[in-house]
């Protein structure tokens, strides 16, 4: 069988190509230090690999999510836990009001406290979050959940703004202003109000005042108390689901890893390798292109 000049050389010519080809994709490799650049190289391992940095991605932006609930946990626990120290303090005039030897000056002076009190419980009600929103109005963010007219009335709703914390689990980040303030019937403003009217009343406190108001005090304080009770179990709900969530991130990168990180000690002696074929090739192509069967034609 004759063969003729056209096919040695397109044989020749497509043995060096290939050759170079890949010797280029060990190139790719070693310089990304990629074992896979295209899912052609390893398409079961590729699609696992594209599964896997989808579940990455989405396991990061649950962990963006846990931060984000923790600051607001953390930023409602601590307002809660000021609210708490203002009733106390109340709470303890209340008790010294019981005094029947207090002057009308010294019922006065705790009437002034009161009232200083009473704007420093109604701006940590008002209080607003990192974004400017404000944490105790549910879902109306943007409205101030305690408006002062006559009264303190509630202008927030019962909204519980849920956060995705994890693929199963939305928690909850807030507590409302009237769960907060306004539980059960006993509204915190309305007893501070109440017990400062019964100390500027004239002629002394009114009989049962101090018993009511200390009543009302302390089923506020329960209440709170509930609250951050409450807030400080999602804290550590969200604690224990981001080291749950860094476990699984390390198992994630691990994983792909072992799919798409290249043996570079391999991939060097594949190089090696690969150049000595390349270069027989060369030589082959050169031995057979000058033949005198070549030299001939």
């Amino acid at each position: 069988m004759r063969v003729s000049t056209n096919t040695l050389y397109d044989q020749g010519t497509r043995a060096m190509l290939q050759q170079q080809s890949s010797l280029f994709k060990l190139q790719q490799q070693l310089a990304s230090g990629k074992r896979i650049m295209t899912p052609s190289d390893d398409p079961i391992g590729a699609a696992r690999a594209h599964e896997l940095s989808q579940s990455l991605s989405l396991n990061t932006q649950y962990a963006d999510n846990r931060h984000r609930a923790m600051d607001n946990l953390q930023q409602t626990e601590s307002t809660l836990g000021n609210v708490t120290n203002v009733i106390q303090n109340i709470r303890t005039m209340a008790v010294a009001a019981g005094n029947p030897a207090f002057s009308d000056s010294e019922r006065h002076m705790m009437v002034v406290e009161l009232h200083g009190h009473f704007e420093e419980l109604l701006g940590l009600a008002n209080t607003k979050d990192e974004q400017g929103n404000y944490l105790f109005s549910g879902f109306k963010g943007d409205t101030v959940p305690f408006d002062v007219d006559q009264t303190v009335t509630y202008q927030g709703d019962a909204g519980l703004r849920l956060i995705q914390v994890s693929g199963s689990r939305q928690l909850p980040v807030n507590e409302t202003g009237e769960a907060v303030f306004g539980e059960n019937g006993t509204n915190l403003f309305k007893t501070v109000t109440d017990f400062i009217d019964a100390l500027e009343t004239t002629g002394g406190i009114p009989d049962g005042a101090v018993d009511t108001a200390l009543q009302e005090l302390d089923a506020a304080l329960d209440n709170v108390l509930s609250k951050r009770a409450a807030i400080g179990s999602r804290m550590q709900e969200v604690d224990a689901l981001q080291q749950i969530g860094e476990d699984i991130a390390v198992q994630y990168q691990q994983t792909l890893s072992r799919l798409q990180d290249l043996d570079f000690a391999q991939a060097i002696s594949d190089m090696m390798r690969q150049q000595t074929l390349l270069e027989a090739a060369q030589q082959t192509f050169t031995s057979v292109s000058q033949l005198s069967l070549f030299n001939k034609i």
